[in-house]
């Protein structure tokens, strides 16, 4: 059976459309008690972004900090400080949650939004379609392009037991801003990483056994914008880098991720590591499976001038691996996409524990 899946409702792109989230979150609001919930990266508490928000006087801005991946007992906690925000106005749900920042910070918003109308906590839906309601209306502002979270129906979370998403059509943007100058002071390495979990999606998304001609369309040009951002930096490389990161989402979704993505949650659940070093630190070992795109993702890595953390699994206990290992092979359809529907034969545990060994 075909995959219906859902996409984002609307996408505004352009340099300065930030200017517009006002008049676009204004069609939103309902009464003269609507309150509007800001959820931004507190990386940018300091600067001038505050006052560029389109808030009114009863909005709610929560800094959010991402220093660690996203946690399901931090969402629930923001719940309950949006809930206190709404205790006593005439409507029990805010009319949006809005997410500015990194793939991070917009799954706290999708995950928030989900959790606002569904009962219990976010640790309860993590997997495939076990959300319920819809979501209240939530927009997102990347201020880094790469993770594709601005069209994925998966907001990532590190749970007590594991490392997985909330898969769910509900989960899926209603608004998008595509604003490069929202990315223009992006610092390296962090660019770096981010833009390769793009890249990474289209090498696993291209190569693996569930693509078709929907996810080639996105992935191949997705890929060719990485290409241009990061072996040639043109003018407009941060035009270039949110349309990658756009398309790469897209490849995604009626195709999937493969081994990288499998591994690198295992050791972000482990080791703590975010997402786009985790990938980055994998996908150096997989030359084996992915022989041209680690190739390539090498030639990039150099012109960027960054160097991998190593021996990051040195010392780690039995347990820990075992642990490890546990993360990554929840994510069977990674494994599938990337092996084929034997792939239960190919890859075991022990190759996976010395993948992990080589990291």
């Amino acid at each position: 059976m075909f995959r219906n899946f859902k996409m984002v409702s609307k996408v505004v792109f352009g340099r300065g459309c930030f200017s517009q989230l006002g008049d676009i979150l204004q069609e939103q609001r309902q009464g003269s008690e609507s309150v509007m919930v800001f959820l931004v990266d507190d990386v940018f508490k300091d600067g001038s972004l505050e006052n560029r928000l389109p808030r009114n006087a009863d909005d709610l801005l929560v800094w959010v900090n991402v220093d660690d991946e996203p946690k399901t007992v931090y969402v629930d906690q923001l719940v309950m400080q949006v809930k206190a925000h709404m205790a006593g106005k005439q409507d029990s749900h805010p009319s949006g949650v809005v997410g500015i920042g990194g793939g991070s910070t917009m799954d706290l918003a999708k995950a928030v939004s989900l959790m606002l109308t569904n009962r219990g906590s976010a640790a309860d839906y993590q997997g495939w379609d076990l959300i319920k309601k819809p979501a209240v209306y939530h927009a997102a502002v990347p201020t880094l392009s790469g993770t594709g979270a601005e069209v994925s129906r998966t907001t990532v979370l590190t749970g007590p037991q594991k490392k997985l998403g909330i898969n769910s059509d509900h989960t899926v943007f209603d608004q998008i801003v595509l604003d490069p100058e929202m990315i223009a002071d992006a610092p390296n390495p962090q660019r770096f990483y981010t833009g390769m979990d793009c890249y990474i999606h289209c090498v696993e998304s291209l190569e693996g056994t569930y693509l078709n001609s929907f996810s080639r369309a996105y992935g191949e040009k997705a890929m060719d914008l990485c290409r241009d951002v990061f072996l040639d930096s043109p003018e407009d490389a941060d035009d270039r880098l949110m349309m990658a990161s756009y398309c790469g989402g897209m490849s995604i979704a009626y195709s999937q991720v493969g081994i990288c993505h499998a591994l690198s949650y295992g050791l972000s659940f482990v080791l703590g590591l975010h997402h786009g070093i985790g990938n980055c630190v994998a996908f150096d070992y997989l030359e084996d499976y992915y022989p041209e795109g680690v190739g390539e993702f090498r030639q990039m890595m150099a012109r960027s001038g960054i160097d991998l953390p190593r021996n990051l699994t040195a010392g780690i206990t039995d347990d820990q691996m075992k642990t490890m290992v546990d993360v990554a092979l929840v994510l069977e359809p990674l494994w599938e996409n990337a092996l084929g529907r034997d792939w239960k034969t190919v890859m075991t545990r022990e190759k996976i524990s010395d993948l992990y060994l080589k990291m």
